[in-house]
């Protein structure tokens, strides 16, 4: 990776886009910083830190930076777009208009969807922003002076910053390196990386060398997981039937048809992220219950450290992994397309015995897929239900976190070395 990003510093294009990058996300972290007016941000961070570390609030806390705990123009960070992204992901499968705005208007109809999305990331950017401002204001009485110019001016103030940031990720996607939301995702979330260097420090001077070197060599473990199941494939061999063009012979090729394991990426693991911690959200709007109600029960039970979280976790990952491969992969479509080209799968004939025998094999791999998916995020939380004092470094968000931080690397490694290949500069990729 080193190397990689070593050759392209070189050629004097990608180092412009380097660069580029580089300022804007610098830009972002300087906005991660600034805090929204009529807030007391210095108790909300003495507060979020003895009461709701552990929470929701958490991983809202992980996924901007640090910035949510401190309640800056950039609190809401990329949330309210990933679950604009989301939806219309779904609306896209489930309206045929959607659908057919994708597949016949081409670029002109992905321009489309892509406004319609932005759109949709200032409403729910609006509707979270005033989520934040009640519990705020509500529940920990920290907005002063608290009447409705205060509200409107701090939930324009998260609003515009999500816009910002959305923004940000355009301007890094067409004239920078990688994909814009997904870097700074990224770099949200190594961000965080001080505080586990604190921890890891505070468990060195109380003597705790075991806790940290089994830490290390798990999160390393991960990493190199993540890796290979990131870059590994399923062949399937296709056998293209040679024909005559005008006086041209055309075909009799081998080639195959490569089918990622984990197809799906990090999406179902943000699906069943929303879904699991839904009841956790709506319990965070409301006063802490005494300890022994059913309500104290209930709260603890849907914490997204607790056993029923992950097993309920773990489940939704597989389900969303199913669901996920089956709107991006239509077996009938890539059997058809095959069969037009005069293409075949060895043993099988063309058309719905292909399209079945994709359909079983995509099963398969789907499944071992989301089962990888669901250790990588349910490791850390039993980690560190079985290990209290790992708790204390944040490690039960940290699953999710090296999957993304990993997958956003490699993706922007790729991208990397397709562009120097473009140039045909020789030697680099050797």
């Amino acid at each position: 990776m080193l190397s990689v990003f070593k050759n392209a510093w070189r050629v004097q294009d990608l180092r412009k886009k380097i660069l580029f990058t580089m300022f804007l996300l610098v830009i972002y972290r300087f906005g991660a910083a600034i805090p929204v007016p009529f807030i007391n941000t210095a108790a909300l961070v003495e507060v979020f830190n003895t009461n709701y570390s552990d929470t929701i609030f958490g991983m809202f806390n992980m996924m901007s930076g640090g910035a949510f705990s401190q309640a800056t123009i950039f609190a809401l960070s990329i949330q309210p777009y990933i679950n604009a992204s989301i939806i219309m992901n779904l609306l896209t499968v489930g309206v045929p208009a959607l659908e057919r705005m994708v597949k016949e208007g081409g670029e002109e109809g992905k321009k489309k969807v892509a406004s319609i999305t932005r759109v949709a990331t200032v409403g729910l950017g609006i509707l979270q922003g005033w989520g934040f401002y009640m519990v705020l204001s509500r529940q920990f009485g920290l907005v002063f002076p608290d009447n409705f110019g205060t509200a409107a001016v701090i939930v324009m103030s998260f609003t515009a910053g999500t816009a910002f940031i959305m923004w940000l990720g355009e301007q890094i996607t067409e004239f920078g390196i990688g994909n814009g939301i997904s870097i700074i995702l990224f770099v949200s979330i190594i961000s965080r990386a001080p505080d586990a260097v604190t921890w890891a420090l505070s468990q060195f001077e109380l003597g705790n060398y075991i806790l940290i070197i089994g830490t290390l060599a798990i999160a390393a473990a991960m990493v190199a997981f993540i890796v290979f199941i990131t870059q590994a494939e399923r062949r399937i061999p296709v056998q293209y039937a040679k024909r005559m063009v005008g006086r041209k012979m055309y075909g009799g090729q081998s080639s195959h048809l490569p089918l990622k394991v984990n197809m799906s990426g990090v999406m179902p693991i943000i699906f069943a992220q929303s879904i699991a911690s839904f009841p956790a959200t709506i319990i965070a709007f409301f006063p802490q219950r005494p300890e022994g109600t059913f309500w104290h029960s209930f709260q603890r039970a849907f914490n997204h450290t607790s056993l029923l979280y992950a097993g309920v976790y773990f489940l939704l990952i597989i389900g969303f992994g199913y669901f996920y491969t089956a709107i991006q992969f239509n077996p009938v479509e890539i059997a058809n397309n095959l069969k037009q080209n005069g293409g075949f799968v060895p043993g099988f004939r063309p058309g719905r015995s292909t399209s079945d025998f994709i359909r079983k094999i995509l099963g398969k791999i789907t499944l071992f897929g989301s089962i990888f998916l669901g250790i990588i995020a349910t490791l850390p939380i039993l980690l560190g239900v079985f290990v209290p004092d790992v708790a204390g470094s944040g490690i039960a968000l940290g699953g999710t976190s090296i999957l993304i931080v990993v997958g956003v690397a490699l993706e922007t490694v790729k991208q990397m070395e397709a562009q120097m290949m473009m140039r045909h500069y020789k030697g680099f990729l050797e």
